[in-house]
């Protein structure tokens, strides 16, 4: 198997500790992983050996409760759920909060995050929304096995996955790409590491879905290659 010419989607799902990689690496794996390992690689001109034996090695002592690629549709749904949604729904207030009070005391600091709790606010609102569709309308339909119907309501969930890709782009730009400043205090250190966390497990949700869950549906990996 030839690790480079496959998709980041595939590597992600199918190759245990992978994902730790590719994050590492800003390798888009949820949204852009129709993209080749080889060809992302290439457009950030980083070395494709080196990332091969890294993910070779991660692969090598990587063990997982659940390997989503061979994980029954049913299994894989509730992981998802409790996993992530109820994750983001525990992470997103406590973000908002802490990037109020950092807006609030350091709003006169050069690197201040201004604008980035109004920009929490509208993605809970909007994952929320979008949760909700899923947990209440695609996920049963998905596990009565009803897929042909199911195709429509994939691609608008995929195309809102662009969505949020977009919202986590706004915040690397309001927060310099999550990267504190030398003397940043413990609530802005504590709010950009909880950041870190979220971004990490909003990707490795949408990866979970585009590349898994409704790539059982669609037979599509990945999603439009936005960013």
């Amino acid at each position: 198997m030839d690790i480079a010419m496959l998709p980041l989607g595939q590597i992600a799902r199918d190759i245990p500790g992978a994902t730790a990689v590719l994050h590492k690496l800003k390798l888009d794996f949820c949204c852009g992983g129709a993209v080749s390992l080889k060809d992302a690689a290439d457009k950030k001109g980083l070395d494709i050996n080196s990332i091969v034996a890294s993910i070779q090695a991660r692969s090598e002592h990587q063990s997982s409760e659940l390997n989503p690629a061979e994980a029954a549709t049913e299994e894989l749904i509730e992981h998802i759920l409790s996993r992530f949604h109820d994750v983001h729904r525990e992470q997103l207030p406590e973000l908002i909060r802490l990037s109020k009070r950092v807006e609030r005391v350091h709003g006169g600091h050069p690197e201040c995050p201004a604008g980035l709790a109004a920009e929490l606010e509208a993605m809970m609102k909007q994952l929320e929304h979008h949760m909700s569709r899923e947990e209440q309308i695609l996920f049963p339909m998905i596990a009565r096995g009803v897929e042909g119907l199911a195709i429509i309501p994939v691609s608008v969930m995929r195309e809102e996955h662009d969505n949020h890709g977009a919202a986590l782009d706004r915040i690397y730009k309001i927060t310099n790409n999550i990267r504190l400043p030398a003397d940043a205090c413990n609530t802005w250190t504590a709010l950009y590491q909880g950041l870190g966390v979220f971004r990490d497990d909003l990707m490795e949700h949408i990866h979970l879905e585009n590349n898994v869950l409704f790539n059982r549906i669609d037979g599509q990996m990945g999603g439009a290659q936005r960013y």
